[in-house]
């Protein structure tokens, strides 16, 4: 690959992660401590920065996953590389002129050592006394040149060596922060586990501050005012952790209704603009295809499954909210089509308006006959896995949150991070929004009554 190629490369994962943002350049670089044209250079391959921080500030205010930071990192690795090279090469050039010119000149003395005092070297004293040598500091940046280049390679190499359950505390790997303006998820489906947030550690969990799962988001910590334009996301997230990593394997739909029929998204379009209520399997594809945001609460099922017949004892569900801010405008529309199951799954409640959330275990019930609430620690294996259904509510805020899922198995602990494919969940409060629910009969959305 050419030098020029692996600078485009790096300049258009920049640009992806930007758009991401949707915000201009201005605005972007006004948040990350830079200069405008300083950023518009990075994403159009103009110039590649000589620090990994600004390049890190811009993927975490984005929202990459671990996965999407490494390979921003490897792709700045290159970029620098291939510039180094480049002043190499017209180093080289220079040198090269340097010797054809000492080639064409009068045969000079080995030392230069008779150049009078206060004149400077290479400065002939006359036309029949022409010292050449190669300058002090061609020679100088041509060792320094070849030291980076060399470091460069070094670590190329380290990070290819890197197994993917790397520690959780590597800094290519920290957690993704809250997204502004995500929006909700659409169906579970396979996938690997982020291998920064699901490492496993020896002797206790990671504490919040190593864990690549508790970094705050890219506004700070909890309290911040992420921005109230939702952004639909792809889906649910999933994961496992790698053959001697993660000893379970998860995923998490995001699209549960209550009872299968009732749930409420906030949608920022008039009635006439919002399509009939999907069926529930289909509710991913239509909030996304909305740009909804889940309303009051957001049911999300987590399905945890051991990868073999050993157990792995699930120690704790935690919840982490990393983005604050007030309810987002736009009209309710509820998804209700006469619900009455007679069956209420046991799950985890969640209080997104406290200082401080806790999942708090709750028992369910099947027709009368109460099913028992979860108790930590729960026990997991290939033969015997576990769903775990969480509600997290909200009446004040639109709350960017996600879990994280403490495990213990022969003697080794971890903690794995369960979000929206790298992303939090988002649940905003409708109070004081108009409600709607669909009218089957007239086939058009009315005021809830």
């Amino acid at each position: 690959m050419s030098s020029d190629e692996d600078v485009a490369e790096f300049a258009a994962l920049l640009t992806e992660l930007k758009a991401r943002t949707e915000r201009s350049y201005g605005s972007l670089a006004r948040r990350l401590g830079m200069n405008t044209s300083t950023l518009h250079r990075y994403c159009a391959g103009e110039a590649v920065p000589q620090d990994f921080a600004p390049v890190e500030r811009l993927a975490e205010f984005c929202g990459a996953t671990p996965e999407e930071r490494l390979e921003l990192h490897r792709r700045w690795l290159r970029a620098v590389a291939a510039r180094q090279a480049r002043a190499r090469g017209a180093e080289a050039g220079g040198e090269e002129t340097a010797a054809a010119e000492a080639a064409a000149a009068p045969e000079a003395p080995a030392e230069v050592e008779s150049v009078p005092q206060g004149m400077p070297h290479g400065v002939p004293q006359d036309a029949d006394s022409v010292p050449v040598a190669t300058p002090w500091y061609r020679r100088r940046r041509g060792s320094v040149l070849l030291g980076v280049a060399c470091a460069l390679l070094a670590t190329v190499g380290t990070l290819s060596a890197l197994p993917a359950d790397r520690p959780s505390n590597h800094p290519s790997a920290a957690g993704t922060g809250a997204a502004a303006g995500r929006g909700p998820a659409a169906t579970a489906t396979a996938g690997t586990a982020d291998p920064a947030s699901s490492s496993p550690t020896s002797g206790a969990s990671p504490s919040a501050s190593g864990s690549a799962g508790t970094s705050p988001g890219p506004q700070g910590s909890s309290g911040t005012t992420p921005s109230a334009t939702p952004v639909p996301s792809s889906g649910s997230g999933s994961g496992s952790g790698s053959g001697s990593g993660v000893p379970l394997t998860w995923t998490a739909d995001s699209q549960v209704w209550a009872l299968g029929c009732g749930h409420d998204y906030v949608v920022d379009r008039p009635p006439s603009r919002v399509p009939p209520p999907p069926a529930a399997q289909d509710a991913g594809a239509w909030a996304a295809a909305q740009g909804a945001v889940h309303g009051r609460e957001t049911n999300v099922q987590i399905t945890v499954q051991g990868r073999s017949s050993t157990a792995v004892v699930l120690t704790a569900l935690r919840v982490r909210v990393v983005g604050r801010a007030t309810p987002l405008a736009g009209t309710a529309y509820a998804m209700d089509q006469g619900c009455g199951g007679s069956i209420t799954p046991r799950s985890f409640a969640v209080d997104l308006d406290k200082d401080r959330p806790v999942a708090r275990s709750v028992p369910g019930s099947d027709a009368g006959t109460p099913i028992p609430a979860v108790r930590m620690p729960y026990r997991v294996s290939a033969e015997d896995p576990e769903v775990l259904l969480v509600t997290a509510r909200t009446k004040t805020c639109a709350c960017d949150w996600f879990l994280e899922l403490d495990w213990s198995s022969q003697g080794r602990t971890g903690t794995v991070r369960i979000d929206d494919r790298g992303r939090p969940f988002r649940t905003t409060g409708i109070e004081g929004l108009s409600r709607y629910m669909y009218d089957t009969g007239e086939r058009r959305w009315r005021p809830y009554v």
